[in-house]
């Protein structure tokens, strides 16, 4: 069982950047899709990109994939998320998520390992 810690996480301003990690433990995150799903207030959560384990290929939500691009470090054990230009409608925490085998990469249900979320308030 693989354990997940985001960070990155904080307070910016509109057109402002951050970079989320996802940073596993208890098992090597290179064998698993890894998502970033992310739920704002009174919302459902929602899939933000997923990369897959094996050849890196790249899933994004059609109303983000301009402005964000997900990556790894197989050698850090670690996912990242770079959102740029942000807007107050990203303000959510992000969560990610990982599975070794999936179907549907932005399908919740598919993720049996979690983190715990960190807070992207965007703002002025």
């Amino acid at each position: 069982q693989v354990q997940l810690v985001e960070s990155g996480g904080g307070l910016v301003q509109p057109g402002g950047s951050l970079r989320l990690s996802c940073t596993a433990s208890g098992s090597t995150l290179a064998y698993y899709n890894v998502a970033w799903f992310r739920q704002a207030p009174g919302e459902e959560r929602e899939a933000v990109a997923c990369i897959s384990g094996r050849d890196e290929v790249r899933y994004y939500t059609d109303t983000v994939k301009a402005r964000i691009t997900i990556s790894r470090n197989n050698a850090r054990n670690t996912v990242f998320l770079q959102m740029n230009n942000l807007e107050p409608e990203d303000t959510a925490v992000y969560y990610c998520a990982a599975a070794i085998v999936i179907a549907t990469p932005g399908e919740i249900d598919e993720y049996e390992n979690w983190g715990q979320g960190t807070q992207v308030t965007v703002s002025s």
